[in-house]
């Protein structure tokens, strides 16, 4: 049974807690009503509440039935729903972004509003096992490295939760079946235009028929060791800079106050390569709060600027850094 796999990966990965309050995204497609009425049934042996999040972008004229429907839904299992509105199109390109990425900023924000108003604990999204190998194959070609291939963690932040991150599409769409839970079917999931799409579409169902019939099992597999492997590299990055630490001062959260870091440059350089590149990813994301946009070719060049060892030189790996090596220290200032 599809429930008992799900609790399965709650225990594995103490995802929910008796006493949680969550937030369930939900958009009336498949994944997401499998989530639903999974936590549903789970209440029977975890006690937690469950909050409906749902947001129409407002682009198929099939989305306000989708609504009507996740609202209806809810109100017949006597769950609280939250719906949004918003025009996600002309949202795009006020911002200039992609649709895509404007439709993800705008559900993560609304998820966080509901969550702060109703005072929840976690944020459960119906991110699949075929979701995580479409995101592995797409870190691959995008050159992401090792921390790429983790694809999507089952949790994040110690928020965000992803229960059916274990279960395939195929079980997923046999358990609507079977619970005649008759989700909407989003049809642009099945246009081939965004990149996503055309990998679920087009890439992964010629790597089963020509290569590896398995393809997903097999890169989920991959994305565990991955998840291990590098769990086990952020503890010694973690350890390096204790030890390379001379000065730190963060205040990201306060405007009037700028962060920094000092390294020793000898003790860093002293590292080996791998801690190095983590290091300086890790310290950056230290200054700035994330470590977003920073890019492999940058840290490169930094952990060059360190080798060289050459003082007053400093680079600017984006407009919200410096990074200077100067009389056997490198400092971190945030701009």
């Amino acid at each position: 049974m599809l429930e008992k796999k799900v609790l399965n990966t709650i225990k594995k990965y103490d995802l929910i807690k008796n006493g949680d309050n969550i937030v369930v995204g939900v958009s009336g497609g498949p994944d997401s009503m499998t989530l639903l009425n999974i936590l549903i049934e789970l209440k029977q042996q975890i006690n937690f509440n469950i909050i409906v999040a749902h947001i129409n972008h407002m682009i198929r004229i099939e989305a306000d039935e989708e609504t009507k429907f996740v609202q209806e839904f809810c109100k017949e299992k006597n769950i609280k729903c939250f719906v949004k509105r918003e025009k996600v199109e002309e949202i795009a390109k006020s911002e200039k972004i992609g649709t895509e990425e404007a439709g993800r900023k705008l559900r993560y924000g609304f998820f966080e509003k509901i969550c702060i108003n109703e005072k929840a604990s976690k944020i459960a999204t119906a991110h699949t096992a075929n979701d995580n190998a479409e995101t592995v194959l797409m870190n691959i070609m995008r050159g992401s490295g090792t921390t790429g291939l983790r694809g999507i963690e089952p949790k994040r932040d110690e928020k965000y939760i992803r229960p059916l991150i274990e279960c395939t599409r195929f079980e997923i769409e046999q358990y609507c079946e079977n619970e005649q839970l008759n989700p909407k079917i989003d049809k642009t999931n099945s246009e081939n235009i965004y990149t996503r799409n055309k990998v679920r579409n087009m890439l992964i169902p010629f790597i089963e028929e020509n290569f590896n019939p398995n393809i997903v099992a097999s890169l989920n597999r991959l994305s565990d060791l991955a998840k291990l492997e590098n769990e086990y590299i952020e503890k010694e990055t973690k350890n390096s800079y204790d030890k390379v630490l001379i000065e730190q001062n963060l205040g990201n959260n306060i405007k009037e106050k700028k962060s920094s870091v000092i390294l020793d440059l000898r003790k860093f350089n002293s590292l080996d390569l791998v801690i190095k590149n983590r290091l300086m990813l890790y310290t950056i994301g230290k200054v700035l709060g994330n470590s977003q946009n920073i890019e492999r070719v940058h840290i490169e060049d930094l952990v060059k600027l360190c080798a060289n060892n050459i003082g007053n030189k400093y680079l600017t790996p984006n407009k919200n850094i410096k990074v200077m090596v100067n009389n056997g220290k490198i400092y971190f200032e945030q701009l």
